[in-house]
């Protein structure tokens, strides 16, 4: 950060900030305490004074953008504002939370050192720090939700102000929080927000693809909106007839939800055609119900437009997991188009705008805890044994922040909300971790089904269990619940520790029974780890418990009887050291060590191959927008940006990804595979290879056609330089008569 004075114009502005957040805080229904909130202005920017953001700006800028966050998008009070004002007053300046507990009290000291302990990004840079981290941060759930919420306020000021940032920095910062930050807004009911942060994590990993959709949708937004108004006036006409004091708003799609629709549904974005939503707000009236209001006023909708039958969302009778309620249902315009209605409570609306803050705040006791509150209290659960993996520890945790439900029902009718594509050993373990270690299937709906059925809204479901059965390895695969991914983990891990302390007691006594090998017990554990490639003690003692690796040839693999082989070093050279070999002499193996250099770099056909790697989970070619990954070897592995791997790689090791361009010619060619579905008609598949070979000079490796029911489809490998003539043979492969789709995908 730079440091330099303040002039009277940026002083003036910050003066103006603070006064914004005193408006916005006036316009709540929150006691009044302008004073501490000034005081903590005050003390925020005397503690940060003549200090800049990476874009110039004051410092002090950034902790008023997120009170004013916290005020006006999550709904908080005094503490929460005060707390955001002073949250980076502890980490960057001379001030302690003792400081803070003095001045303030204990209740925002305690906050503002949660924020504080969480502060470098969820994410450290080894492993173990990693899950730590993570693990801090969602302690603070149980502990303060508020610690959580300012802490999703502050990254979405950051990402606002992502610009300033290098490439690099950029893409670590966004798929972070692409991969937590916005599923945890989303849980938390913080719609708004969660939708503001996909779209700029979005718009920093793709920039190009970002502007194209933004660019088309402004072009129909007009339209759109004119739509909008025919549309709405008998909508409006027959709410005032039934005498509701209400308000109308059209909703347009973000970027990022478009594109997400256009890559699920592999279409263009003209066939998008939901984009514009309708959303009622209505105030209701205290001699009915507000459920019963709203299937009034959808009756008052359906009689104008016709419903679509599949496309109708009670939200009301059986509330999301993050508190949201409301009534959806698409209907037909009078020009053909096909139009969501969004029909809600101010009660609704509020909790669907600001999330847990106003869902806590309609509260009413003790007995009326939602799923949300659930949800929290598992928190507490997972976090009792956490994975020791970060990664794992991490996909564990996710599982279920983004899950939409479904509800299912127990022998006694008691209702159970699971994450969609749940299966019945997911419930087992909801109910609990020994029924989950014991479950032999269930009978759904009075039918038995194994434990990989996944259970579908309404089914009523039975767990069976043995006292005989136990989980085994396959079991992962049938569980998607990170409450049952965890059992599992523990089980396994119990398991695991029996079998370590099993396998080291066979090598001791192997190593007992061996004059040679006695006493040298450390040697004998690292050759044998470097004999079987594994690369920690336990793992090798696993395998020994477990039978999988047999004792017999100890000595021999510890002291080898040196043939030719050992004089030409590069047959059977490994990454990792050999241990030093019995007289003393070295062995000639070595670490790859990593390699170091800027933080951007360019990939060309001399390079490739030989320097960078792409990567194979997701095929990268010049021309697509790719990242670099140095392994703790040194490799440096490219990668698509929005490769699932990268999203993980991006999060816990944002000092190892590097920005990256392509600056080939052309001179190497690549495997691509693409998909063609179409009509099956003589001639077509004639004409296909004819764009591809005499149109595009394309080679091909290999072709899988198959036809069923008068319809193709079919798989083709060709030899291709580089994304721009791919997307070119494609978009030339579609003009083909009865080629209906046609589209990459990852080899």
């Amino acid at each position: 950060m730079q440091k330099s004075e303040f002039t009277p114009e940026e002083d003036q502005m910050i003066q103006r900030e603070f006064e914004a957040l005193l408006d916005d805080y006036a316009h709540t229904l929150h006691r009044q305490k302008t004073e501490l909130i000034t005081h903590a202005f005050n003390f925020a920017y005397k503690a940060h004074y003549g200090v800049r953001r990476l874009s110039g700006e004051p410092y002090i800028m950034h902790p008023l953008a997120v009170a004013r966050i916290c005020v006006k998008q999550i709904g908080l009070g005094s503490t929460s504002i005060c707390a955001a004002l002073l949250h980076d007053v502890v980490e960057d300046t001379d001030y302690t939370e003792q400081d803070i507990a003095g001045l303030f009290g204990d209740k925002i000291a305690q906050i503002v050192s949660g924020l504080t302990k969480i502060s470098g990004g969820v994410f450290g840079e080894h492993a173990s720090e990693q899950a730590e981290n993570f693990r801090k941060l969602l302690l603070t759930i149980s502990e303060d939700i508020r610690v959580v919420l300012i802490k999703i306020a502050d990254r979405l000021h950051n990402m606002r102000t992502l610009g300033s940032q290098p490439k690099e920095k950029q893409y670590k910062i966004a798929g972070e929080t692409q991969y937590i930050y916005a599923p945890l807004a989303h849980r938390l009911g913080l719609f708004p927000i969660k939708t503001e942060l996909e779209d700029l994590s979005f718009k920093y990993e793709h920039p190009e693809t970002w502007q194209e959709i933004h660019d088309k949708l402004e072009t129909i937004k007009a339209s759109k909106l004119e739509n909008y108004e025919t549309f709405i006036k008998p909508i409006r006409e027959r709410l005032d007839s039934m005498g509701y004091t209400f308000t109308l708003k059209a909703r347009i799609k973000s970027v990022y939800s478009i594109w997400k629709k256009m890559v699920k549904q592999q279409c263009a974005f003209e066939d998008v055609y939901d984009i514009m939503a309708v959303r009622i707000v209505f105030t209701p009236s205290e001699s009915m119900s507000e459920k019963d209001q709203c299937w009034m006023i959808y009756s008052a909708i359906t009689e104008i437009y016709r419903p679509h039958p599949e496309r109708i969302r009670d939200w009301i009778s059986t509330p999301k997991a993050n508190g949201y309620e409301a009534l959806h249902v698409t209907v037909m315009g009078k020009n053909g188009e096909w139009i969501e209605v969004q029909i809600r409570t101010d009660r609704m609306n509020e909790i669907a705008e600001h999330g847990y803050a106003a869902h806590w705040k309609y509260k009413t006791g003790e007995s009326d805890d939602s799923e949300l509150d659930k949800w929290l209290q598992e928190i507490k659960e997972v976090l009792a044994h956490p994975d020791k993996d970060a990664m794992e520890f991490l996909g564990t945790f996710k599982l279920n922040l983004f899950a939409q439900e479904v509800f299912v029902f127990t022998p006694k009718g008691e209702i159970k909300t699971m994450p969609q594509g749940s299966t019945a050993l997911d419930f087992a373990f909801l109910l609990h971790s020994e029924i989950g270690e014991h479950c032999i299937g269930a009978k759904v709906n009075h039918t038995l089904v194994p434990l990989s059925y996944q259970l579908k809204g309404g089914d009523q479901i039975e767990i069976l269990t043995s006292n005989s059965q136990h989980p085994s390895k396959e079991w992962m695969n049938f569980v998607t619940t990170a409450k049952a991914r965890n059992g599992l983990n523990q089980y396994f891990r119990r398991e695991e520790r029996k079998y370590i302390k099993h396998g080291e007691r066979l090598l001791d006594d192997a190593i007992t029974m061996d004059k040679d090998l006695s006493g040298n017990k450390d040697l004998v554990l690292a050759r044998l780890l470097n004999y079987y490639h594994l690369s920690n003690p336990s793992e090798f003692y696993a395998e020994v418990g477990q039978g999988a690796i047999r004792l017999d040839n100890t000595h021999d693999i510890v002291y080898p009887k040196r043939g030719w082989r050992s004089y030409i070093p590069f047959i059977g050279k490994r990454d990792t050291p050999l241990p030093p070999l019995k007289g003393g002499e070295e062995s000639p193996h070595e670490i790859v060590k990593p390699k170091k250099g800027p933080h951007n770099i360019v990939l060309t056909d001399e390079n490739l191959g030989k320097e960078y790697f792409l990567s194979n989970c997701c095929h990268p070619i010049p021309g697509d927008e790719v990242l670099g990954f140095l392994d703790e070897t040194g490799k440096m592995h490219i990668h698509k940006i929005d490769c699932p791997e990268a999203a993980l790689l991006k999060t816990s090791y944002g000092k190892r990804i590097y920005a990256a361009t392509w600056n080939t010619h052309r001179v190497q060619s690549f495997v691509e595979t693409i998909e063609l579905k179409g009509i099956d008609k003589f001639g077509v598949l004639i004409q296909v290879l004819q764009t591809i070979t005499t149109d595009f000079h394309i080679n091909l490796r290999a072709i899988h056609i198959s036809s069923d029911d008068g319809i193709f489809k079919g798989t083709m490998e060709l030899y291709v330089y580089d994304k721009t003539e791919l997307d070119e043979l494609l978009k030339a492969i579609r003009k083909v008569d009865d080629i209906k789709e046609v589209r990459r995908i990852d080899n």
